[in-house]
């Protein structure tokens, strides 16, 4: 056997194997009672003497207990107790039964756990709604790529239930005119179109004055607009740091406040917000100012000059034909400027319609920029983002980087 297992390993297994073998026959041996045949010991016990079994004492088994056998008193005394819950429970379940209550009490249970519900349903939809209009941790910075806001005029052939009507940010009712354009009256007092024809002064270009008032601006509309100047920023980095470096410093709201005063227009909270972000752009050293669409965008300064003197150039309102319409002018003084391409053409938002539109210095505008409709500048900001990163074009405008600087391209 020997011969036939070669390995070493083996061998020493195998030994230790038989040693604990033997070791295991030999405790059990020694451990187990000398088992005897009761007809030997019954002829052994007739053999024996009476003295030598009063000398040899007798064996007993099993043995007794070292520290004695436990009486019943020290069976009670050390019995496991029941807990004191375990015994309040089964006295709870084990009560009586109870008298049934009557019906007046029935009654009045029934009318108080209706009005906790009632209470419960209110105080749960009060919240849910909180926290869908003004929460600031889940609103539109998380959800904009599914549903973007956008602003339009309070008309009944809006498209869509995205459009956000002017009146909410403006706090004006609107009432339609001749030519079914909404006009912002305060306090919601209906003022009807007085006919009128022929060129008037524009009032717009003629506000009232008053003092400047700081308004706060939608959190939501903030997170949306500095999400999309993000956007623009880290593109402008990587393919157009020259361009990147034009982009103004952050803006004021005191300024805009007075801004809005002098022009006696009211800004929409996206330019707000953007302006607080970047107050325009500036010309650098052989470097032309970011903007959109191939303009340039204005600070607050800029916005309220530019406006002033388009006023001063053209302060006539014409309500005359296919004039009727103001954005079919040349000039309105509800017109907001925001962009100039340096020769008499700006960028503009309808203060009232809050559209994009483009107006030039050959006497016409139009609410087509780029050959398609901007319902408002937050979509132009996002349209700009989208075309920036994708390489795509607005219109027939396409952005696109020549050394270190943001070029548009016609299409």
């Amino acid at each position: 056997m020997r011969r036939l297992i070669t390995s070493r390993g083996v061998q020493l297994a195998l030994a230790a194997t038989a040693v604990a073998v033997i070791i295991a026959i030999i405790m059990r041996f020694r451990r187990s009672p000398a088992r005897q045949d009761p007809a030997h010991h019954d002829t052994t016990a007739e053999t024996s003497s009476p003295a030598q079994a009063e000398s040899e004492p007798v064996s007993q088994w099993p043995p007794v207990p070292v520290l004695g056998v436990p009486t019943a008193e020290d069976l009670k005394r050390y019995a496991v107790k029941p807990s004191a819950f375990r015994t309040a429970l089964e006295g709870f379940f084990r009560s009586p039964p109870r008298e049934p209550l009557d019906e007046a009490t029935r009654r009045r249970l029934n009318r108080w756990g209706i009005a906790g519900l009632a209470l419960l349903l209110l105080a749960g939809g009060t919240q849910a709604l909180e926290a869908a209009v003004f929460s600031k941790g889940t609103g539109m910075e998380a959800s904009e790529q599914a549903a973007e806001f956008r602003e339009g005029p309070c008309t009944e052939n809006v498209p869509d239930h995205l459009t956000t009507c002017f009146v909410a940010d403006t706090g004006w009712t609107s009432t339609p005119n001749n030519d079914g354009l909404p006009q912002p009256t305060p306090d919601g007092e209906a003022q009807e179109p007085v006919p009128d024809y022929g060129p008037t002064p524009d009032a717009d270009c003629h506000p009232k004055s008053g003092a400047p008032e700081v308004r706060p601006i939608n959190p939501k509309v903030t997170r949306a607009v500095n999400r999309q100047w993000r956007r623009i920023e880290t593109w402008l980095k990587i393919n157009a740091p020259r361009s990147y470096r034009t982009l103004g410093k952050p803006g004021n709201a005191e300024t805009i406040a007075a801004a809005e005063a002098h022009m006696g227009l009211r800004f929409p909270d996206d330019l707000r917000a953007s302006l607080l972000r970047h107050d325009g752009a500036v010309y650098l050293t052989d470097t032309w100012a970011f903007g959109f669409l191939g303009d340039a965008n204005l600070g607050i300064q800029g916005i309220r000059d530019t406006w002033q003197q388009l006023c001063e150039i053209d302060a006539e309102d014409v309500v005359e034909g296919e004039f009727s319409d103001r954005q079919m002018q040349w000039w309105d003084g509800r017109m907001i400027p925001f962009s100039a391409d340096g020769m008499g053409d700006h960028l503009v938002i309808d203060s009232v319609k809050r559209d994009v539109g483009d107006t030039d210095h050959e006497g016409s505008m139009n609410f087509t920029p780029a050959g398609i409709r901007i319902r408002s500048y937050y979509a132009l900001l996002k349209a700009t983002a989208d075309a920036l990163e994708t390489g795509d074009s607005i219109g027939y405008m396409k952005p696109k980087p020549v050394d270190g600087e943001l070029e548009w391209e016609v299409l």
